[in-house]
């Protein structure tokens, strides 16, 4: 019984808005998931880089967990999406190239699953994944809305004539002549940047968003990828002067400031989190498609894009694949915290489904990384899985610290790498562990599934 009647007031009001605050101790928390776009894996001066400050991803490491060991879903673009929206690596998901082919109607994607757990959903940036008046476009794919580019070849270019809003194009006012058919070329009429358009999108996303519904976020910029058309200076940056210097390219000059800009919007993002109160509530993962390109001019080596590790996008060396990957979620990720735990893309679908507390699909090659992130003995990959049917086609596969590639697919020879003592793959040891290629050549075959549309001898 109360016994002073000064509290009651308090107690009804409490009584009142216990329902609420029950439901919003117990909800899924919010997901941002940031991917770029061929950002190599020393780009980051969180992961060695010198010359480009980079000083909100920095901070988001330093709030967060720094992954060491952390794979895209392939070397290239399209591939490397699928893997991250439906969970299942190269060796059997629909999209294994950078070529003009949709999701099926029965590829599901992790966007679905948290739409039907409840989640808004929205995608800024670069699909890739299914183009104009398909049944793959991102709000056929569990996505309630969408603003940026279908298709990857327009993606190349910042200064296009349009992007696409939901299932419509937005008229711009650059002028690109001689434009392609999907939208790619070089503007010579410069008025609306397409990334600083995207980037505003997604932080309108989430301003719309309350803490009555969790939501997710998949923010797809095209930073720094090239204008491939724009060679030999396919570096499309306005602002690019802050990084002029005696004995630095224009291209490259470019090239830092498009890491520079994107750093700045994870920076605007964070502080939009911070402005609505629900940075306690989001966890934030930032990580890039494939490793660091050699396209429009720009040189990877310039800035050691790749840090310490051999090869770039379009190889299945570490190079090509390894990439930086960053998670924050205050309360539950120890701040400056760095896990060596070997994961890619296709395992953001089995985590987002044990935050959402649903259950993922059967059928899929993906392994939630929560206890990683939380701290906790965390399972492994027997083995992580490639293929690329570019440049002679190959394999690659990750088991314990060992990494093998197998040139070209199905029958070729096989170089072994022990990751552990040698990150940058210069040492082949196969010669003296005869019994490990042929365990690599078992799981090779076993994770590849032929495909009528990714033949060996057509690419």
């Amino acid at each position: 019984m109360v016994q002073d009647m000064r509290y009651l007031p308090r107690l009804w009001l409490f009584l009142a808005l216990w329902p609420i605050l029950a439901a919003a101790a117990n909800r899924p928390p919010n997901i941002i998931l940031i991917l770029a776009d061929d950002l190599g894996y020393g780009d980051l001066g969180c992961y060695g880089q010198k010359q480009i400050p980079t000083p909100h991803l920095d901070r988001l490491a330093a709030e967060g967990m720094r992954f060491t060991q952390f794979y895209a879903g392939s070397t290239v673009c399209a591939p490397s999406r699928d893997v991250l929206m439906t969970g299942r690596h190269t060796g059997h998901a629909t999209i294994r190239g950078n070529a003009k082919v949709n999701l099926r109607p029965d590829d599901h994607t992790v966007a679905e699953l948290l739409q039907s757990a409840g989640y808004a959903t929205g995608l800024t940036g670069k699909w890739g994944l299914g183009y104009e008046h398909t049944d793959a476009t991102p709000r056929h794919k569990g996505f309630d809305s969408f603003f940026g580019y279908l298709d990857q070849t327009h993606a190349h270019n910042y200064y296009p004539t349009f992007l696409v809003r939901d299932e419509a194009r937005v008229p711009l006012r650059n002028i690109v002549p001689d434009e392609g058919p999907y939208g790619q070329g070089v503007a010579t009429t410069r008025v609306d940047y397409s990334a600083a358009l995207i980037a505003d999108e997604a932080l309108a996303f989430v301003q719309r968003q309350t803490k009555d519904r969790p939501f997710f976020l998949y923010f797809a910029p095209t930073l720094p990828h090239a204008n491939n058309e724009g060679r030999p200076d396919g570096m499309e940056d306005p602002d690019r002067d802050q990084f002029a210097a005696k004995d630095r390219p224009p291209v490259e000059a470019g090239f830092a400031a498009m890491v520079a800009r994107l750093d700045r919007d994870v920076g605007r993002l964070l502080a939009q989190l911070e402005a609505q109160g629900l940075a306690n509530d989001t966890l934030v993962i930032f990580a890039s498609d494939n490793g660091p390109h050699q396209e429009g001019g720009h040189s990877a080596d310039f800035f050691a894009s790749n840090g310490p590790l051999r090869g770039y996008k379009r190889d299945l060396t570490e190079g090509g694949i390894r990439v930086p990957f960053i998670a924050r979620w205050p309360g539950h990720i120890a701040a400056g915290s760095t896990s060596e735990h070997a994961g890619y893309l296709g395992d953001f679908f089995a985590t987002a489904a044990e935050l959402a507390r649903v259950p993922a699909p059967a059928g899929l090659d993906s392994l939630s990384f929560l206890p990683a992130l939380l701290g906790r003995p965390q399972a492994m990959h027997e083995y992580l899985y490639w293929e690329f049917y570019e440049n002679g086609s190959a394999q690659a596969v990750r088991f314990g610290s060992w990494k093998a590639i197998r040139r070209p697919m199905l029958d070729g020879s096989v170089v072994l790498y022990d990751l552990a003592a040698d990150p940058g793959e210069a040492h082949d040891v196969a010669a003296t562990h005869p019994e490990l290629v042929t365990q690599a050549k078992s799981f090779m075959d076993a994770a590849h599934v032929p495909s009528p549309l990714w033949r060996i001898s057509d690419r």
